[in-house]
């Protein structure tokens, strides 16, 4: 049986505009087909989808977990369930000046608290609530992945045919990119050097030339149609979703090769992991 694959590009705050953006497809004898892009304007609407009787092994950009610093710090539940149940609890206004009081009480250089995955992955620390705002993610997105009873692999134990996995696109983007930028929500930034960047990226996915993907020989395959799509959006946000469909296709991978946590590193599990960090 084919397993679905899903990368979801997440915003707490969906709209028209701005809508969360999934990406479908699965992996036919070492490529990552892209079967579509589905795009939810609600946290709700994005919840059901997730909830539906299917399987599937999904790579999700935001954050799973705080950095364990800055739980023992503020006295919060250091069991990773306990902790999310009281930060769902919190209104996002409560997150922010707490996390603001945090950060001044602390020296410059060294405000906000990191997750030991933050290092490898080059990841914002999840605490952050502005640019990007992934405090707010965390908030909106990981209570609904537990309402809707799926398994977060090493932090939660739910329906073992949807699983899903903390992905990170700039990870695998600056594998091949470097610091080259190649998205804005900005249109004055959305300039050519971005589209051709983005354009190199999609020529590494279909080609194998990904660093962190070589060992398991995925590759991207795409239509002409979808290609031109994907290199048009200078949102970024649909070459985000199929960056993490690609890092749920090495997750799965490892998962069929043995590995006894989808390829992810012991890890603290109060924080989290980012999947191919």
């Amino acid at each position: 049986m084919t397993t679905t694959l899903l990368g979801c590009d997440f915003t707490s705050a969906p709209s028209r505009r701005k809508p969360i953006t999934l990406a479908v497809g699965h992996v036919d004898r070492g490529r990552v087909v892209l079967n579509g892009m589905e795009r939810w304007e609600t946290l709700a609407a994005w919840s059901d989808r997730l909830g539906r009787a299917e399987a599937w092994v999904g790579g999700f950009d935001l954050p799973f977990g705080l950095p364990r610093e800055l739980v023992t710090t503020l006295g919060w539940p250091s069991d990773w369930r306990a902790c999310m149940a009281h930060y769902a609890s919190l209104e996002r206004a409560t997150i922010r000046d707490t996390f603001v009081a945090f950060c001044d009480a602390r020296p410059a250089g060294g405000k906000f608290a990191h997750r030991a995955t933050d290092g490898p992955a080059g990841s914002s620390p999840s605490m952050k609530w502005v640019n990007p705002p992934v405090a707010f993610m965390l908030h909106a997105g990981v209570p609904r992945l537990i309402d809707a009873g799926v398994t977060l692999p090493g932090l939660h134990a739910g329906d073992p045919n949807r699983v899903a996995l903390e992905a990170y696109p700039g990870l695998l983007a600056r594998s091949v990119l470097g610091n080259t930028s190649y998205k804005s929500d900005d249109k004055a930034r959305q300039t050519p050097e971005r589209l051709i960047a983005r354009k190199t990226l999609i020529n590494a996915l279909e080609s194998g030339l990904v660093p962190l993907l070589h060992a398991s020989q995925l590759r991207l395959k795409l239509s002409h149609a979808q290609r031109d799509a994907l290199a048009d959006d200078a949102s970024g946000d649909s070459l985000d979703a199929v960056l993490c469909l690609l890092q749920a296709a090495w997750a799965q991978a490892q998962h069929r090769a043995g590995h006894p946590c989808w390829g992810l590193p012991p890890f603290d599990s109060l924080e989290g992991w980012i999947v191919t960090a």
